[in-house]
């Protein structure tokens, strides 16, 4: 077992004890014979104390050669301090420095522009609203994951390289496949989750997909990771019940274990207190008749944009579905409505306070025919599809799905203003560096 070590975050269990704290500098001031040096290990943040005399003389001198973000590893005694940053500090005992930056540190106090920060990515990273998004994401990843194994799913890796494509041919990264021709980065994994419902009936998959949709919205990353699930058995109902629990679960659950991250964001928690009971669910043709209502020029048929979505959504204390959209706009595999021929089973789940779509899901077309004719009404190569078509033809049952983007969710449950903040290194359709 991996011996346990000090971390800030544990210092409660070291009190009175010398230990190693290893991190860079995020603050240091003297007073003379003093430095108080705040350190930070990725885990916390901790003042640190090194008296002249208490340390050797050479150490003490060295000290004031310390910049911002310097690395030491520094040995002394934990005191519970309630003035302190996280109530406890360091009474350091002597000091080994690791590294010292060349120049001053480039993000200093003042405040910095998108783009400046944007470049710099990779330190700004190490800032304290970033560090606590991040948190919230991995305990969000986590959490997520925790919901789908203990209800019975099968974790899929579905692969990233595919020869089929899952949503709009107008949006794919295309490369070059040896000698087998074209190849493309995976939008979706629900095709491959499709056939391995067929063999496990509850799975999931979390990954990376890519879209090469040229939007600079807020909400749009050409990289970003979704989460699917795909049960077998399932009809659009019980789809949309299984998305509504696991929201719930997550709000429940994500607001008390990231407590202090979503504090440093500065995130109003109390709408989480609406998502309690039921959904609203509306149709696609009511949510037309709200949207006309409230002066947007759209008309049945069109499809739901950003802005739509955020007047929808802002209808509502709580997450809301959109179903039943027109099949002329939505993807080949989602089944047909039998009351509507027009339209399809399917849903979009908003999110409140003008965050938008945050879910998509359908239940899928289990007819062989019906969906060969929607293949190729798509314009797509059904020998492409003829694996995919197997599926119907070998145990096809009724089965439905859905996608949720790790971003979308992330920016809500934070506060976020744009999903750039929600991944570590963002891919926009300007920007592929840090």
């Amino acid at each position: 077992m991996l011996q346990k070590e000090f971390t800030i975050a544990n210092a409660a269990s070291y009190t009175d004890r010398e230990v190693t704290l290893n991190g860079w500098v995020r603050h240091i001031r003297s007073s003379g014979k003093i430095y108080f040096i705040e350190m930070r290990d990725g885990t916390g943040e901790m003042q640190t104390v090194v008296v002249k005399g208490d340390v050797p003389e050479n150490v003490f001198t060295r000290c004031a050669e310390i910049k911002i973000e310097s690395a030491l590893s520094m040995k002394g005694i934990i005191r519970e301090e309630k003035r302190a940053p996280g109530g406890y500090e360091m009474t350091v005992r002597d000091v080994h420095i690791i590294h010292i930056p060349p120049a001053d540190y480039p993000l200093s106090k003042k405040s910095h522009g998108t783009d400046f920060l944007m470049e710099r990515r990779h330190l700004w990273l190490r800032s304290h609203r970033q560090l606590a998004i991040l948190k919230v994401r991995s305990e969000l990843i986590r959490l997520l994951r925790s919901y789908f194994h203990d209800n019975g799913f099968i974790l899929i890796d579905t692969p990233i390289l595919t020869g089929s494509i899952g949503e709009s041919a107008g949006n794919l990264f295309e490369t070059n496949y040896f000698d087998l021709g074209s190849a493309y980065l995976a939008q979706t994994g629900q095709l491959y989750l499709e056939a391995a419902a067929g063999a496990f009936q509850r799975v999931f998959c979390l990954g990376p997909t890519f879209r090469a949709e040229k939007s600079k919205t807020r909400r749009h990353l050409t990289e970003f990771w979704m989460l699917e699930a795909e049960v077998s058995f399932y009809d659009t109902h019980r789809n949309m019940d299984l998305q509504e629990d696991m929201i719930r679960f997550v709000a429940d659950t994500v607001i008390t274990a990231c407590e202090r991250e979503l504090e440093i964001i500065g995130r109003d928690i109390r709408p989480f207190q609406n998502i309690v009971g039921s959904f609203p669910r509306i149709t696609y043709t009511e949510a037309i008749d709200v949207l006309k209502k409230k002066g947007f020029p759209i008309e049945w048929g069109d499809d739901i944009g950003g802005d739509e979505e955020t007047a929808l959504s802002n209808e509502f204390e709580k997450p809301v579905f959109v179903c039943n959209y027109p099949a002329s706009i939505k993807a080949f595999y989602m089944k047909p409505d039998p009351e509507d021929e027009k339209t399809v089973l399917c849903d979009d789940l908003l999110a409140p306070e003008g965050y938008g779509e945050i879910i998509g899901g359908s239940q899928r077309n289990d007819d062989y025919q019906s969906l060969l004719e929607r293949i190729q009404i798509a314009g797509l190569d059904p020998e492409s599809y003829r694996w995919y078509l197997d599926l119907r033809r070998f145990g096809s049952v009724p089965h439905s799905g859905f996608g949720l983007g790790i971003e979308r969710l992330l920016s809500w449950i934070c506060g976020l203003p744009h999903v750039r903040e929600a991944i570590p290194f963002p891919r926009l359709i300007n920007r592929i560096s840090p």
